[in-house]
């Protein structure tokens, strides 16, 4: 197999997540020379989640490209709710939000990405190599200097003043690069599957919440992306109970599907997402930088993982944009990337642990019908529901574009 000629840039972005492609973006807006290298041959995967917060809209705004963002097919969701213990909740109103869309968005991952991209190609010191896979880190005279790719042409080096890991919870460039790794351990796991959306289905919700377990439906246009939640390591189990009994569990939780259960007629279309949440001790060591999944993994519960992404990227950007445009940023500069993110990833880090050990655990409870006293509360005083929507729409600590727009 051939090998293919080396790429030098000033920053090397490996992964083209929402991370990846929005630090590539704001790079290049910038004026620094950088390259993303994603492994794939394309953006379309099952496992992204389809989340655009109102803090995403709002960054796409300051950027001028929200209307045209906007164009593409997508749905909006004003107000979240979901079927607690067989109760209709309205859970968080986003109408007061301080944005200029009081909304989520729900629109495929893959649109979103390639929307992104399309719009950075447009920057001359922009590049995306697709079916680059990053299979080790290079040194020179023991420090990095760049990474080995594995392409379908052959193999080659790309060398860069600093590598931004941006490639998710199994993140090649964090474990090579040796960061130490705290585990906070979640006791749940996800299966993943497809099932057929019909005219009369109810809307879009938070999902169907009964005992402890949780179905959660994302509306993809003719088909709905269906994510069950099990006990961590289950699966084994469940298969051996068989299919009929999977669809009598997922059936209690959304008794409209009943109709279209039995698609579900092979294991083969049932894939297994291994729930994580842990964070890296250090995002960063000279030349190289860890952010998004590949710095902290996140649950799936509310979708704010793909916000702390994004919110990771344009901070990076705002603090090493500037710097990296006018030659290498120190180590220094990169702890302050860490100091700006850590707080928010950590506050939500543990709300998550929180939930998942004490109210979505994948496991049957005892409990009663009855409506939790907080979703109470949401629902005699309605103006309780903007806190929710705050902390789901916006995050902590919300970011704005500050970096550098190159003349």
């Amino acid at each position: 197999m051939s090998t293919l000629p080396e790429i030098r840039t000033r920053c090397l972005v490996v992964g083209g997540g929402p991370a990846g492609m929005m630090t590539g973006y704001l790079f290049a807006r910038a004026g620094v020379d950088v390259v993303v290298l994603e492994k794939h041959a394309d953006f379309n995967r099952d496992f992204r989640g389809d989340t655009i917060h109102p803090s995403t809209l709002e960054l796409m705004y300051e950027l001028g490209l929200l209307d045209e963002f906007l164009k593409r097919p997508h749905q909006q969701l004003r107000e979240l709710c979901g079927v607690i213990n067989g109760n209709s909740v309205a859970i968080a109103d986003f109408s007061r939000l301080p944005t200029r869309c009081k909304f989520i968005a729900f629109m495929p991952q893959w649109d979103f990405l390639d929307f992104l991209s399309s719009r950075a190609k447009q920057f001359p010191t922009f590049a995306l190599h697709l079916q680059h896979e990053v299979i080790d880190l290079l040194f020179e005279n023991d420090r990095i200097s760049g990474v080995h790719v594995k392409t379908p042409d052959g193999e080659r080096e790309v060398r860069a003043d600093l590598i931004i890991g941006a490639d998710g919870r199994h993140s090649i460039i964090h474990t090579k690069g040796k960061f130490e790794i705290e585990e906070l351990g979640v006791p749940i796991d996800v299966l993943w599957m497809r099932i057929s959306k019909r005219k009369n289905d109810p809307p879009q919700s938070l999902g169907f919440f009964r005992h402890g377990k949780l179905l959660v439906l994302l509306d993809r246009g003719d088909y709905f992306q269906v994510g069950f939640v099990i006990p961590k390591g289950d699966f084994d189990a469940i298969k051996q109970r068989g299919l009929p009994t999977l669809h009598r569990d997922i059936i209690r939780l959304g008794p409209f599907l009943e109709d279209r259960i039995a698609e579900l007629d092979d294991w083969a279309k049932i894939k297994l997402l291994t729930v994580q949440i842990n964070r890296l001790r250090h995002w960063y060591r000279e030349r190289l930088l860890c952010i998004g999944d590949s710095a902290h993994a996140m649950s799936p519960a509310g979708g704010v993982g793909i916000n702390l992404a994004l919110q990771d990227a344009v901070a990076t950007a705002n603090l090493l944009a500037a710097k990296l445009r006018a030659g290498p940023v120190s180590v220094t500069d990169l702890k302050q990337v860490q100091a700006r993110r850590e707080w928010p990833t950590r506050v939500i880090q543990t709300m998550q642990a929180f939930i998942h050990r004490r109210v979505v655990t994948g496991r049957e409870s005892k409990s009663g019908d009855s409506l939790p006293i907080l979703l109470r509360l949401f629902q005699w005083f309605p103006a309780l529901r903007s806190l929710p929507a705050r902390f789901i729409g916006l995050g902590l600590r919300a970011e704005h574009i500050q970096s550098p727009a190159a003349n």
